[in-house]
């Protein structure tokens, strides 16, 4: 007997196996990765680069401690950007962190 329903979608099974793994969650947010200098700008992410990200939080290297003070007072801002770029992925934190200097 014949499957009247004609192929599958690549994405729908692809969905499916990292839902099955219990994945997807956490390969949606590395989505951020290539998101990020859309999120924050040009001007931000010339400052600033994803370190990694720790459940749901989202740590941020900051080139500068002036640049980091001022996106601490920005973190919500941030935040909300991110998550609403992604809509099923939820960071609950965002946490800046001074780059290491050689």
């Amino acid at each position: 007997m014949r499957s009247t329903q004609g192929p599958t979608r690549v994405d729908t099974v692809l969905t499916q196996v990292l839902e099955k793994h219990g994945v997807r969650g956490h390969v949606e947010q590395l989505g951020v990765l290539r998101e990020w200098p859309d999120i924050v700008g040009d001007p931000l992410s010339r400052v600033t680069k994803i370190r990694g990200i720790d459940k749901s939080t989202l740590i941020i290297e900051v080139k500068s401690s002036a640049w980091m003070m001022e996106l601490n007072m920005l973190k919500d801002d941030v935040l909300d950007r991110v998550n609403a770029r992604f809509e099923d992925v939820i960071f609950e934190r965002i946490v800046f962190v001074l780059a290491e200097t050689a």
